[in-house]
């Protein structure tokens, strides 16, 4: 597990504007935190280097890209080993319909996010890019009607006292990429 982080009040002030808008420039960072242009820069690349910012990415819709039907594959390897593991995640996430992939605890050990062009699409990818694999023993698939995005990782300054600058220091430990 990676270290944590000591987060004072302005690293969390400048961490709620960018998980909000993180094509926010410097200046206006700067000018909302209340530091010089020069301090903001320095503090989003420490928390860059720290692992707290893992980066920033440009959101597609994927149905307007061909692929507006969406769908979760609860995915179940045997045998469950660590040598197969690897290799199966990489597979899966070089699958250009894949969006996310997570390592489950239960009877299912993945469950994979897809965007896919229509059913015949899905079926195809479920029986070629996944049941076809020697160490996948079942796949069952949940289609996606609709999804919301959740609010912000970090409350805004307006919703939690801790957000106030006398608020004291915190930690934050970077979530693991995978």
């Amino acid at each position: 597990m990676a270290d944590s982080v000591v987060l004072d009040p302005v690293d969390l002030h400048l961490l709620r504007l960018l998980q909000n808008d993180a094509r926010t420039t410097y200046r206006d960072l700067a000018a909302q935190v209340g530091v010089a242009p020069s301090t903001c820069l320095d503090r989003v690349a420490r928390l860059r280097r720290a692992g707290v910012i893992l980066g920033h990415r440009l959101e597609l819709d994927p149905a307007k890209l061909g692929r507006g039907l969406q769908a979760l594959l609860l995915v179940q390897v045997r045998p469950h080993r660590r040598e197969l593991v690897g290799p199966f995640v990489e597979r899966i996430r070089a699958l250009p319909e894949s969006r996310t992939v997570f390592h489950l605890t239960g009877p299912d050990d993945y469950l994979v996010h897809v965007a896919v062009a229509d059913m015949a699409d899905l079926q195809r990818l479920v029986l070629d890019g996944f049941t076809s694999r020697r160490e996948v023993a079942r796949v069952e698939t949940r289609l996606i009607f609709q999804q919301w995005e959740c609010g912000p990782l970090l409350p805004t300054a307006t919703s939690t006292s801790a957000a106030s600058p006398a608020a004291p220091a915190s930690t934050a430990t970077p979530a693991a990429t995978p």
